[in-house]
């Protein structure tokens, strides 16, 4: 990925100033220093758009180097394929370069896990083909029966479980589904308290609103209500739409083992994608809101200190303080300063007149 484009095209900016910008900020140049005495570098950019481009090329510089890390994972395991290649140079966000490195990634202990041990993936396999001409799951799983799988029933169920890992470590659906919950899904909330009305969060007892419309300040709003105990929030999308989607990347009709991989493929949604995609798309709506929460804050902030002084009136300006003592500022009707002193209207008489004998 080429940064330096990458930023100019965001940020709708001339890309020779850009690498200019950025050069400033290698060189240890603190923002405002950049945005006051810099202006013929950098275009007059001011410091919030300035702030803007520095976050993003951290980020951009951490993304490349996450993907690198994770390449250089796969290639000394072995297992880097030309595709899995194009696939991370395709990738624009963590979220698909953490799919991506999923299957290769250190394994806790998981039902899939136990069932390879005890040999079942080739039978996982063999079902998960799907041939027109398959014996069914029951007669292939006789041939994997042993000391640790007993009978049957728990052939098939150790190799639903792989096939149900497999299934979730599909990079592409992961992503497809994770686009279609986020552009159709909603974000619900209800009571987790009986005493619910007498709290602030009473509207939320039965809350749900399109994952792409809510409010920022709603969402931390049920966060903080989440975290207090108070609600329940979750990610709502119809599950039979999704098992459609996966259908379609996963099933083939007209073999003996298409319904086995179906049901392996319900449960993959359930217990291993969905909730991943659940976490994932609540902390991309929880750090939105907190990043446009302080950018309301600060311009809030940037209006009331660059307000005009009051029209025909001197005004005093006091910083409280009690040991180093109070700031205090005068500044006329124009906003000129007439006047700046410390005093230390804090302290006892005694105190003060042995503070006024060092003056």
């Amino acid at each position: 990925m080429d940064i330096i484009e990458a930023l100019s095209e965001q940020f709708k900016l001339n890309k020779d100033r850009v690498e200019k910008t950025v050069k400033l900020i290698d060189d240890g140049n603190t923002i405002p220093f950049i945005a006051r005495y810099r202006k013929e570098v950098t275009g007059s950019m001011d410091d919030q758009l300035l702030r803007e481009l520095s976050e993003r090329l951290t980020y951009l510089r951490n993304f490349n180097a996450e993907r690198e890390r994770i390449r250089t994972v796969i290639k000394e395991a072995g297992a880097l394929t030309d595709e899995i290649s194009q696939k991370l140079d395709n990738a624009e966000t963590m979220s698909e370069l953490e799919d991506i490195y999923l299957p290769f990634r250190p394994k806790r202990k998981t039902r899939a896990l136990v069932a390879r041990a005890k040999g079942l993936e080739p039978l996982a396999e063999n079902i998960y083909s799907q041939l027109p001409d398959a014996e069914s799951p029951e007669a292939l799983a006789e041939n994997y029966l042993s000391d640790e799988v007993p009978d049957i029933d728990s052939a098939l169920t150790g190799a639903m479980d792989i096939i149900a890992e497999n299934i979730s470590f599909d990079s592409d659906l992961r992503k497809r589904l994770r686009n279609v919950i986020f552009a159709y899904g909603n974000i619900s909330s209800r009571a987790a308290c009986d005493n619910i009305e007498e709290t602030v969060y009473s509207m939320y007892k039965e809350f749900s609103e399109p994952i792409k419309k809510i409010a920022n300040h709603r969402v931390l709003a049920i966060n903080r209500g989440e975290k207090e105990g108070v609600l329940k929030v979750s990610v709502d999308y119809n599950k039979d739409d999704a098992l459609k989607i996966i259908e379609k990347m996963h099933i083939k009709s007209g073999s003996a083992c298409s319904e086995c991989v179906r049901r392996a493929a319900e449960d993959s949604y359930t217990r291993l994608i969905f909730p991943s995609i659940e976490r994932e798309i609540r902390s991309a709506l929880t750090e939105n809101a907190a990043e446009q929460a302080i950018k309301v804050f600060s311009e809030n902030l940037r209006q009331l200190l660059l307000q005009p002084p009051i029209k025909n009136t001197v005004t005093l300006g006091l910083d409280p303080g009690f040991r180093t003592g109070c700031k205090v500022a005068v500044v006329d009707h124009t906003g000129k300063v007439l006047y700046t002193d410390v005093v230390h209207i804090s302290m006892g008489s005694a105190e003060r007149i042995e503070k006024e004998k060092q003056y």
